[in-house]
């Protein structure tokens, strides 16, 4: 475990390449598609039964990051141009302290974001500077479960 759900305000989680494995699939109508993890449905599911607050920061504009939010019943700010200002307004609304918030990214847009917040974590094949600039990396790829190791080996919520 590296912090408790008591030292946390909230989690912010990235969505392409944390919530998903990076990939798009393209429809010959244009529509997209993603591969999500459903470990992951499951960590969201703990994480709202345990009154914890999860938001998910995104720059895409696809509708299937706000269709994914709705689905785990978590806030989401898409078509984000500057997601450190996005945490910041977070933080105004929702009374968060930005060193007690932590934030999963894996490429250079999320630099900034990892640099706002008190607990900045990468996932294991996040760009090299992410991997750098992180607090903690972890074990698990983009889209391979990444909330559920969180939830269990990182914030180091029971599951039982």
């Amino acid at each position: 475990m590296i912090v408790t759900s008591d030292e946390l305000d909230a989690l912010i989680f990235d969505f392409d390449g944390v919530l998903t494995d990076n990939r798009v699939l393209v429809f010959s109508d244009g529509t997209e598609a993603v591969i999500c993890n459903r470990a992951d449905g499951l960590a969201f599911d703990h994480f709202r039964a345990q009154a914890f607050p999860v938001h998910i920061v995104s720059t895409e504009t696809n509708p299937v990051v706000r269709a994914r939010g709705a689905k785990l019943q978590v806030p989401v700010m898409d078509s984000v141009s500057d997601k450190a200002a996005a945490i910041a307004q977070l933080c105004q609304t929702r009374g968060y302290d930005p060193s007690r918030l932590m934030f999963v990214g894996n490429d250079l847009n999320d630099l900034p974001a990892m640099a706002a917040v008190g607990h900045a974590v990468a996932v294991a094949d996040a760009h090299p500077d992410v991997l750098e600039a992180a607090n903690h990396v972890l074990v698990t790829r983009g889209g391979d479960g990444v909330a559920r190791e969180i939830m269990e080996n990182v914030i180091g919520f029971e599951t039982r």
